[in-house]
């Protein structure tokens, strides 16, 4: 069965850290472009941070840049989203999704999400 668990999600005070994990079942996720996502109440899903086969090259949105780090651990078939100097603005459900193209078919896998509240 495909499947992708988050989990890290919790309670921090602003500047604080916090890592999260994507564990991936039932396919290779270092074969996928995986991305993490955010949604915070009232807003559209946005786009966190990508990394992308074959090179592991990682993109990120302008607001945690220097902040967020994405990576992958191909023996635990996993990937990670460390966040460091957190803001209450990067409060939201973070998901993790994988994709790629198998010929004609598009694999498009998403994960339940975590919550991640920043707040004093």
């Amino acid at each position: 069965q495909v499947q992708l668990v988050e989990s890290g999600g919790a309670l921090v005070q602003p500047g604080g850290s916090l890592g999260l994990s994507c564990v991936a079942s039932g396919f290779t996720i270092n074969n996928y472009d995986v991305s993490w996502y955010r949604q915070a109440p009232g807003n559209e899903r946005e786009l966190v941070a990508r990394i992308t086969t074959p090179h592991d090259n990682t993109n990120y949105v302008d607001s945690v840049k220097g902040r967020f780090t994405i990576s992958r651990d191909n023996a635990k078939n996993t990937v990670y989203l460390q966040m460091n100097i957190l803001k209450p603005e990067d409060t939201a459900v973070y998901y993790c999704n994988a994709r790629r193209w198998v010929g004609l078919r598009h694999n498009n896998y998403w994960g339940q999400g975590t919550q991640v509240t920043v707040s004093s």
